[in-house]
């Protein structure tokens, strides 16, 4: 199991909160975090440029040398949406392509390689998303690999509202060959970054609601249909109405398995629903949300009313 990590100036040295994890949690026999390590490199690595404070050890401890390795094939949660509630844990799937040099051995146990989420600048991400375990990879020939990895998502953590739009990946490779990374040299050690690999959204999780009354009701009586749609607030943990969103009222007959749709409603400032439709035949109703950008699209379970 890994860990998420913090790097932060100190007196012009690197302050790293938890980078080592315990050698019994590791996997693939790893006791490092992978952000740790990642900036770690970097700050070592002058030509990388990311980390804010290359410049005051680089010159110190040695640049690693350039590993012959890349990413391709990149793909996160089968190119769908990352959709996030307030409280649960969400893993999803990220799968790649790395292929590399004939003297570069990806399962060693010093050998740490992962895909993970950035949104902002890459020079100093705005949020950052990895997977709590380490990848596993497949060889399909000498120097290529297929390799499966994850990303979760503790939303009471570590998202805020801002938090939905596009994110990038980014994927980088460290081998560490015996070496020491919190040591003062790295020339020894390898390392391997490729921006851009692939893009992918991150979405607040929605709710929708429906009541249909009377129920039963007379045929050709009014029905009226109730209902509200919510969304997932990051910020406060809460779920809130969300407000002025066009959903559609939509009728399945008994028996049916297609619903039709009958009107289209917009949701009031606190993102209820309300309109009122005849009564013809037995049936379903429901509400349909569409999504947006930062939103998913939901329907709601079909409320059935008898007519007689």
């Amino acid at each position: 199991m890994r860990i998420r990590v913090t790097v932060a100036a100190v007196s012009g040295a690197l302050a790293l909160s938890a980078l080592a994890v315990p050698a019994a949690q590791a996997t693939g026999g790893s006791s490092y975090s992978p952000s740790g390590l990642a900036k770690l490199a970097q700050q070592h690595q002058g030509t990388v440029g990311r980390s804010a404070y290359t410049a005051s050890t680089a010159d110190d401890a040695g640049d690693p040398y350039p590993l012959n390795l890349t990413f391709s094939a990149v793909t996160v949660n089968k190119g769908k949406p990352l959709v996030a509630g307030t409280t649960t844990h969400g893993t999803f799937p990220v799968t790649y392509t790395v292929t590399h040099g004939a003297d570069v051995d990806i399962h060693a146990d010093d050998f740490l390689m992962d895909v993970e989420l950035y949104r902002g600048n890459p020079l100093d991400p705005t949020n950052e998303l990895f997977g709590v375990d380490w990848p596993t990879c497949t060889d399909t020939s000498a120097t290529t690999a297929n390799c499966k990895g994850t990303i979760d998502v503790y939303a009471d953590e570590e998202l805020s509202n801002a938090d939905a739009t596009t994110w990038k990946a980014l994927g980088f490779a460290i081998a560490l060959n015996g070496q020491d990374p919190t040591g003062d040299d790295w020339s020894k050690i390898g390392y391997a970054e490729q921006d851009n690999l692939a893009t992918t959204r991150l979405q607040r999780l929605s709710k929708l609601t429906v009541n249909a009354a009377p129920e039963p009701v007379k045929k050709g009586k009014t029905v009226t249909v109730t209902g509200k749609l919510s969304r997932a607030n990051w910020d406060d943990g809460e779920y809130h109405g969300y407000t002025g969103q066009s959903v559609k009222l939509q009728f399945r007959k008994k028996g049916s398995s297609t619903y039709t749709t009958l009107k289209t409603v917009k949701t009031s400032s606190t993102g209820t629903l309300k309109t009122t439709t005849k009564a013809t035949v037995d049936g379903y109703y429901r509400y349909s949300f569409a999504g947006t950008a930062s939103t998913p699209a939901v329907s709601a379970t079909g409320d059935y009313v008898d007519v007689r």
